[in-house]
Order: C-alpha cells, then sequence, then structure tokens
C-alpha cells in the first residue's frame, strides 16, 4: 500500500453551477484539509456534496448545504476531514455566486 500526501483541489474560484472538483481515479482518497474563503464584501453560500462512482450531485449525498461565509470568512469544513473517497468517487460543489468563494483541498491517496 502506498500513500501519497496531495493537493486534491488546488485553490480556485468555486463555480456557480454544481462541479466536480475532484475524483478519486484509481485511488482511495481521504480528505485532511477543505478550505474556503470568501474574499467579497458581502455574503456568499456554498455546497458540497460527495458523490460515489456513477452517482450525481442531490440531496443523498449533500454534506454541506448552503453554508453561509461572511464576508473575508474562512471556514474550514470540520464534518469533511476524515470522509473516504473510494475508486471513483467524487468532490462536487456550487456556489450561489461565481468569484466570491476560493476553496483548496488537501489529502491522501491511497493505492
Amino acid at each position: 500500500m502506498t500513500v501519497t500526501v496531495k493537493v486534491l483541489v488546488p485553490a480556485k474560484n468555486v463555480e456557480a453551477t454544481q462541479t466536480t472538483q475532484y475524483t478519486a481515479t484509481g485511488v482511495t482518497a481521504i480528505i485532511d484539509k477543505f478550505t474556503a474563503t470568501n474574499y467579497t464584501a458581502t455574503a456568499a453560500t456554498i455546497s458540497v456534496n460527495l458523490v460515489t462512482v456513477s452517482g450525481s450531485a442531490g440531496n443523498s449525498n449533500l454534506i454541506t448545504k448552503t453554508k453561509t461565509l461572511q464576508p473575508s470568512e474562512v471556514y474550514t469544513f470540520p464534518e469533511l476531514v476524515g470522509q473516504v473517497l473510494g475508486i471513483g468517487d467524487f468532490i462536487s460543489t456550487i456556489a450561489g455566486t461565481a468569484t466570491a468563494i476560493n476553496m483548496r483541498v488537501s489529502g491522501r491517496e491511497v493505492t
């Protein structure tokens, strides 16, 4: 077994449409840190789904729903830390406003 520590999702804007951010391709992945920052002067929301292989983002796999981040707020999603993605599972997000929230995800891939 090989464990590789890596950035699962490099820092980026969260899109205002449901978007796959990371897929555990040929590996099992463990989320160690998931950070989102609202860099605007108004409140903004983000939702996060952890979707099983061949599934689609929806209420059945919604982990965080419309989490409101106040201006300049940083949130580290304790509800996502330690979550495991099996082979083919993926992280999907949606923001209430495009160009308001940055995200970054770090973790481990196990092969």
